[in-house]
């Protein structure tokens, strides 16, 4: 339980995941769920709706109930850094692909942590410390048969 809410993290903690979720990380999380968690039900009910119509073959009701984006918009300028997207990666956040993801020379790599990587709490939790080792040059990994991966430093962060 984390003191002062009725929130619980049902997931191990060992040792190693404590500074993914650090003290202040979950306070983050505390805040989220207290200012968001009627929204996220609600959505979460509508969804199911939206799938019990399609289930039941109405998927043009659902088609045309939903609202046409209009308007003048436009997002914000995008960063320098975002700006050359020509050779892009994206890839699973276990250690050994993170690695060679930022080693491969391409300008932009994301981090996939919904089709690549099963969404188990060992996988995102520890493909959150893979990542935060990564930015902070600091990331290896010994394959089961010796191989060894590290960064380059030319491409480092």
């Amino acid at each position: 339980m984390i003191p002062d809410t009725k929130l619980q993290v049902t997931g191990k903690i060992p040792e190693a995941y404590h500074y993914i979720l650090s003290k202040e990380a979950l306070e983050f999380l505390i805040f989220l769920e207290s200012r968001f968690r009627n929204q996220r039900i609600r959505l979460i009910n509508q969804r199911q709706e939206i799938q019990k119509a399609i289930d039941g073959g109405n998927l043009e009701k659902v088609l045309s109930s939903i609202p046409e984006i209009g308007g003048d918009w436009q997002i914000g300028n995008v960063p320098d850094d975002l700006q050359d997207r020509r050779v892009e990666i994206t890839g699973p956040v276990d250690r050994k692909m993170v690695i060679n993801a930022m080693n491969c020379g391409a300008k932009v790599y994301m981090a996939d942590f919904e089709d690549a990587t099963s969404p188990t709490w060992e996988n995102i939790i520890s493909g959150q410390i893979n990542l935060y080792d990564a930015i902070r040059n600091q990331i290896d990994f010994t394959a089961e048969n010796g191989k060894s991966y590290q960064l380059n430093t030319d491409h480092a962060v």
